[in-house]
């Protein structure tokens, strides 16, 4: 029996399958905090040097996949962030950043899977283009608020992560993407399989922020820690890492 490839809704299936991993992510305590407005510096440039290293994973491999026949059809470059990581690592640890930082544990882990990913099962990468990506896009601007009011940036300062300078219209694109992620050539089994990488995407990403915790209950006390953190919050209806639509 043939499978009709155009009954796999991929974006739907993604952000279906993916709530009850996108509301525990919310619920971590280093999120929480981060949207009450408690953003502690070290530890939020220590999470930017992960994503550096997670970014320019994901990047390298899709540069080297861009004519895969599913793959191609997600290539959109102008989502790229390493660059701008690279801007916000100078501001934050100077110019010798590239020697100054380091990838954590889990950080190494989230970095090896992608790899390992790109190289045994390319279509999978698919999980994590979404997880990141797209939440980069639904939450970033609100974001990029709460960190330059809770760390007292200046514009352009330290945030160049959440702009995505070469997409005029995020919401529009995000429609586009979506679009394209429907228009894959998965089956159903290849969908699932998907779904399945994109929780365990989610789970690499709660591991990094569970790691940051340490520090900044350092740096705020551990009872300010437990007021913060202690009322469970809804979460979002999207799939995607992000924090607000």
């Amino acid at each position: 029996m043939s499978v009709n490839l155009a009954d796999v809704n991929l974006a739907t299936m993604l952000r279906e399958g993916t709530k009850k991993s996108h509301t525990m992510a919310e619920n971590m305590g280093f999120i929480k905090c981060f949207l009450k407005g408690v953003v502690e510096k070290n530890s939020y440039r220590r999470l930017a040097a992960n994503l550096y290293y997670v970014y320019g994973a994901m990047e390298e491999e899709m540069e080297r996949l861009k004519d895969h026949p599913i793959l191609s059809k997600v290539y959109f470059p102008e989502l790229n962030r390493k660059a701008n990581l690279e801007r916000d690592l100078f501001y934050y640890y100077g110019a010798n950043w590239r020697e100054e930082i380091e990838l954590s544990p889990t950080g190494q882990a989230y970095v090896n899977r992608i790899h390992h990913v790109a190289n045994e099962k390319p279509e999978l990468l698919v999980a994590h283009l979404y997880t990141r990506y797209l939440g980069d896009l639904s939450g970033g601007q609100i974001l990029k608020k709460i960190a330059q009011t809770a760390m007292n940036l200046s514009e352009g300062e330290g945030t160049a992560f959440y702009q995505f300078e070469q997409i005029p219209d995020e919401k529009a694109f995000k429609t586009q993407y979506r679009a394209a992620m429907d228009s894959l050539p998965v089956d159903q089994q290849t969908a699932e399989a998907i779904v399945d990488e994109a929780n365990d995407a989610f789970g690499m990403n709660m591991k990094m922020f569970g790691e940051l915790e340490g520090n900044l209950i350092k740096a705020i006390g551990q009872m300010l820690f437990n007021s913060l953190t202690r009322r469970r919050s809804r979460g979002s209806t999207d799939g995607e890492l992000a924090t607000a639509e």
